[in-house]
This record gives structure tokens, C-alpha cells and sequence, in this order.
């Protein structure tokens, strides 16, 4: 289980940020605690990888950026989903359906 806390496979990460900002606008600090409480601490998140993911992310158009204050009272830049973006998070999300459906039946398998 401790290689989940380093490792989490290419597309996983993009997932699971716009599955966060379904929610609402967030700030990249406040997206990565989110997974992490949600992961119950099976991943954890650093600024070297969620902020090249909300940057590849925003040149896809599928999230936007403004500037904002922090609950820490700081200047921050919050991250909301953009209308391409709840469609790519809706085709993320059956794509990784049929990806757990899939290795559930594999796994199931009679040696």
C-alpha cells in the first residue's frame, strides 16, 4: 500500500482533480488536501505534481483560473470547471467504469 502514496497511475491524477472541482472552485493547496481526506490518506499530493496537472488541465480547456483570497487570508488562484470540463469529467469517469469492471471480471478469473 505504501507505493499508493508516491505512485498514482498517468490519468488518475487529471480525474481525480476534476472530480474535486465538480464541487466548486478551489484553490491547488485546498484540491490536493481534498483527495488526500478523500483517498483517506492512500495518496499524497504534492505542488511538483498538482500544479502541472491544473496547468495541463487549463490548456485543454477544461478547467479556468481566477485570483482570489485563501480561508488563510492569502492571495491564491482558484480552479473551477469549465462546461467542456464536466463533459470530459463524465467521459473520464464511464471510461474508468468500464476500466474497474473490467479488472474485476480479470481478477475474478479460476485459475
Amino acid at each position: 500500500m505504501n507505493k499508493l502514496k508516491n505512485d498514482v497511475p498517468y490519468g488518475t491524477l487529471d480525474l481525480m482533480i476534476l472530480k474535486t472541482l465538480e464541487s466548486g472552485p478551489h484553490h491547488g493547496f485546498g484540491i490536493a488536501r481534498r483527495i488526500e481526506e478523500a483517498s483517506e490518506d492512500l495518496v499524497k499530493l504534492n505542488q511538483g505534481s498538482v500544479y502541472p496537472a491544473l496547468m495541463r488541465l487549463q490548456q485543454e480547456g477544461w478547467i479556468t483560473s481566477e485570483w482570489g483570497v485563501s480561508e488563510a487570508n492569502r492571495r491564491a488562484r482558484f480552479y473551477s470547471l469549465t462546461r467542456s470540463g464536466h463533459g470530459q469529467l463524465r467521459s473520464e469517469v464511464e471510461n474508468w467504469k468500464r476500466v474497474a469492471l473490467l479488472m474485476s471480471r480479470v481478477l475474478a478469473m479460476e485459475p
